[in-house]
């Protein structure tokens, strides 16, 4: 495995953790709101989605980016 191969992988890895972290926090976050106002939790699981949707596509994007840099 060369070193541009390798820092690729490694670009990838930290991608999908930072995405993974980020739709934790929301989800976390979103739940504690529910829980603190029910009646809004339409619209709070509607912008739960969209910023869930938003860091995804982040993720996949520095994915992307990090293999076509190889």
């Amino acid at each position: 495995m060369t070193t541009i191969t390798g820092i690729a992988a490694l670009g990838a890895g930290l991608a999908a953790l930072g995405a993974g972290i980020g739709i934790g926090l929301i989800g976390g976050n979103a739940t504690q709101a529910i829980a603190r106002q029910p009646e809004a939790s339409g619209d709070i699981r509607g912008a739960m989605i969209l910023a869930a949707a938003l860091v995804e596509g982040a993720a996949l994007i520095a994915i992307i980016f990090s293999f076509l840099m190889k």
